[in-house]
């Protein structure tokens, strides 16, 4: 039994069953994933809170905005609120930009590198404070290690499993992974997209 014979009962479920999100479309050795469906995900992964120093702290990260400039790098704005003994108040916006890699094992599109780029505080004037930017800092790192701001289908993941990623970008307002090899020898063209 072929990889082939295994992944199309699959394929053709996701394709049946996709009315939820779209496919990612398929061109040659290329998959990419628009920014509506990365934006979608990213709404159903936020808000998002960081604990400090035994818990007396916590950054949460809500309302993240996307774009997807062309080139190699995406950006990604939050709303960000600090809590510390029970209340919370708002600290401002953040704007970031990150690269981008393909994680086989997660199945997903993570931050690469991310930078913090820009901040507008709730209220007018100042800056972020040492400890705020620590601990944003702190929840890039872990949240760019761990979590993807995209999770491909488990049944195309499998596809893109046995493949070698050469490169993962940004192309025509989409995120873009391109593969060793045509996927075309692994879906049969057409069936996810275009």
């Amino acid at each position: 039994m072929n990889l082939r014979s295994l992944l199309l009962p699959s394929i053709a479920w996701i394709v049946l069953a996709g009315s939820a999100h779209a496919a990612p479309q398929i061109n040659g050795k290329q998959l990419s994933v628009g920014a509506a469906d990365v934006q979608q995900y990213l709404d159903g992964s936020f808000p998002r809170t960081q604990k400090a120093l035994g818990g007396l702290l916590a950054l949460t990260v809500s309302q993240p905005r996307l774009t997807l400039p062309q080139g190699s790098r995406l950006d990604l704005g939050f709303n960000l609120a600090m809590a510390a003994g029970g209340s919370s108040m708002p600290v401002g916006d953040v704007q970031i930009s990150s690269g981008l890699r393909y994680d086989a094992q997660t199945q997903g599109f993570h931050l690469d590198q991310p930078t913090v780029d820009g901040f507008r505080p709730s209220a007018g004037g100042g800056e972020l404070d040492s400890s705020t930017r620590s601990l944003l800092n702190s929840w890039l790192a872990d949240y760019a290690r761990r979590e993807p701001i995209y999770r491909i289908d488990p049944a195309i993941a499998k596809v893109m499993g046995v493949l070698q990623v050469k490169s993962v970008g940004i192309q025509n307002g989409r995120i873009a992974v391109d593969f060793n090899q045509n996927l075309g020898n692994f879906v049969p063209q057409g069936l996810l997209g275009n």
